[in-house]
């Protein structure tokens, strides 16, 4: 079921499992989409999850048609990470659900984490998809503000046509170019004011390598061999760096493998203490 609740004092697209003709599960999971995408990104896992668990997902802050985080006195809006763990947290409450596995995407993983830093009683264990802990780079943040300058010149959808299509392994592009051309299209929903918050949000996270050093709750980061964006030497470091955390690796995809490879991405999330 699909409706609107006010979360953190905004308001917020959900989409809930537990009115749905499936039978009852014993936990919940919650699934956090990354930049530029909608809770539609996680359709076809939803189906696949929703006999395993009650599923919950929401449009994040600044996408698709949830509000961004309230403006501060000078009238910005920054949806941080922090505000982002805060909706979560009160989404969760308003589904009467007291803990979840959290997962997030991309984006959603730098709220996963905030969120196991914030609210670690809430979490019965946590995944990454194609995410990482660490703050901008100058050269990060630099491309971030063009992308906010590009997005304020009215080129959102110029954006998410040549920024999306790359969060897949070139290999899996004419398989996925449905998945693709949807994404794409959903970008409509947006409000640009709300994505360059979220920008913002992600130009200034905090460093949250503490959480992955020692993770409150069994913490799983789920990677493709050909991710533009979480390349494996990095996924090396981080084995090296946080080695309390398990990795598992999807071969023959990009950023998107719960797209490229659903089912090896279902029998991971689906596995016990996952």
């Amino acid at each position: 079921m699909e409706f609107f609740t006010t979360a953190a004092g905004i308001t917020v697209h959900v989409w809930d499992t537990r009115d749905e003709r499936c039978p009852v599960k014993p936990g919940s999971l919650v699934l956090l989409h990354g930049y530029l995408e909608t809770m539609y990104i996680y359709t076809e896992l939803v189906e696949a999850l929703k006999d395993r668990y009650r599923v919950i997902v929401i449009d994040m802050p600044g996408h698709g048609l949830t509000d961004s985080a309230p403006a501060d006195e000078a009238g910005h809006r920054v949806n941080s990470l922090e505000f982002q763990a805060r909706v979560v947290a009160a989404v969760l409450d308003k589904c009467g659900v007291d803990k979840a596995v959290i997962a997030g995407h991309s984006m959603g993983g730098y709220v996963t984490l905030q969120f196991l830093k914030d609210f670690p009683e809430r979490a019965q264990a946590a995944i990454l998809l194609h995410s990482n802990p660490y703050a901008d780079s100058p050269e990060k943040q630099a491309d971030r503000q063009r992308e906010e300058q590009m997005i304020a010149d009215g080129k959102l959808l110029s954006l998410a046509a040549l920024s999306i299509p790359k969060m897949y392994a070139e290999e899996n592009l004419r398989a996925c170019d449905e998945k693709i051309r949807e994404t794409v299209e959903l970008c409509e929903t947006h409000d640009p004011e709300g994505i360059i918050a979220s920008l913002e949000g992600l130009r200034t996270r905090p460093d949250l390598q503490s959480v992955m050093q020692a993770p409150p709750v069994p913490l799983m980061l789920v990677h493709g061999d050909h991710d533009n964006f979480l390349p494996l030497e990095k996924v090396e470091t981080m084995k090296e760096s946080f080695p309390k955390v398990r990795y598992e690796l999807v071969p023959g995809t990009g950023h998107n493998s719960f797209v490229e490879r659903l089912d090896a991405v279902v029998a991971l999330l689906t596995r016990e203490n996952c």
